[in-house]
């Protein structure tokens, strides 16, 4: 079975949420899942408030074959699951 790492909306009109979720590449967008690694709150005012992800579940998966959106892919580098990725915009200006 090919698995995804893809976005799942649960949030209501206006106010948008989503689920980080491992699904079957067939499977619709809000339909069945595997498992729910994380969430994504695009209206969150601080990065940690944004994405908040269980990286040591992304890597499994992604160890297992799982491979992640485009979208999904780049919340996955800001939240530091990829090695070498940033962590936040706040920890780069607090490095200087």
């Amino acid at each position: 079975m090919a698995t995804r790492i893809r976005l799942r909306r649960v949030g209501r009109k206006k106010l948008p949420l989503y689920r980080i979720v491992i699904a079957d590449r067939e499977a619709p967008r809000d339909g069945r899942f595997i498992e729910i690694i994380g969430t994504y709150n695009p209206k969150g005012t601080t990065a940690a408030e944004k994405v908040q992800v269980d990286a040591e579940k992304a890597r499994q998966w992604i160890s297992q074959g799982a491979t992640a959106s485009d979208t999904v892919q780049s919340l996955l580098k800001q939240a530091g699951v990829f090695a070498g990725a940033v962590a936040s915009p706040e920890s780069r200006v607090a490095s200087r």
